[in-house]
């Protein structure tokens, strides 16, 4: 996860925990933690450029305010998160399913193009859409929503760029964090943060993409709790005892 702008991972699970803390110091946290930084601070970059390019306006406040939300999203991260999990998702691994190199790379792309057409709206529109309580409160689910997802990967190391068995690492299950109500929290938060951004940046137009966002997160949900269920030991029991996927009482 690139800060804020998610680029969303496997939600595999795990019992134990890393043996490697968040606060273990040395070259263990500071390498992992460093390619971090210099991923996410340059993906935070370029989601600000569109912004002020597609828009063509450098005083638009709200932009200025998500890219500094995306820049100190990653600093966070890069802080409190696992550093074998930071390696995990920092590079290219095997093992990943077929049905899901699409999904990622349209993961990866949905905040981009949300941006973009944000941007392409207050250029041509030449202002928000949305009242400025509403743009400002568009931070609340947002901000929850990261807090979420982060609380997610903290409590699960095999939280992958990708969705894969996780053998080499002794890929198992777990009940701890928010996995104790659902099943996939960190896409959950994800759900929650997205439908902001629209609002945030005061443009109706960016809904669209952002819905197509949310329906091909819900998807790869679907898949991937069959793989999880078919291929990783305990998660069918675990599956029974913790129903629900992303919202408790619902689904």
């Amino acid at each position: 996860m690139s800060g804020a702008v998610y680029k969303s991972g496997g939600e595999g699970m795990m019992t134990a925990p890393s043996p490697v803390s968040a606060a273990t110091p040395g070259p263990e946290r500071k390498a992992p933690a460093l390619l971090l930084l210099i991923k996410g601070s340059v993906y935070a970059l370029l989601i600000a450029a569109l912004l002020f390019l597609s828009s063509g306006d450098l005083a638009w406040p709200m932009a200025w305010v998500f890219a500094a939300f995306c820049l100190i999203s990653v600093f966070v991260n890069a802080l409190v998160l696992d550093p074998a999990l930071m390696a995990e998702r920092a590079k290219a691994r095997e093992g990943a399913k077929n049905w899901d190199k699409p999904i990622v790379a349209a993961i990866a792309m949905a905040p981009l193009v949300i941006c973009l057409v944000a941007g392409l709206d207050r250029r041509v529109a030449g202002g928000p859409r949305f009242l400025p309580a509403w743009q400002l409160g568009a931070l609340v689910p947002m901000i929850a929503g990261y807090l979420l997802t982060l609380w997610a990967m903290m409590s699960n190391r095999f939280f992958s760029a990708i969705v894969r068995i996780q053998k080499e690492r002794d890929h198992s299950v777990a009940t701890a964090g928010p996995y104790r109500f659902v099943r996939h929290p960190g896409y959950a938060g994800i759900l929650v943060f997205y439908p902001g951004l629209p609002f945030l940046m005061g443009s109706s137009w960016a809904l669209i993409p952002c819905g197509v966002l949310i329906l091909v997160l819900i998807v790869r949900t679907v898949l991937e709790d069959r793989t999880l269920r078919a291929e990783l030991a305990g998660y069918d029991e675990y599956a029974r005892r913790v129903r629900y996927r992303l919202l408790p009482g619902l689904w």
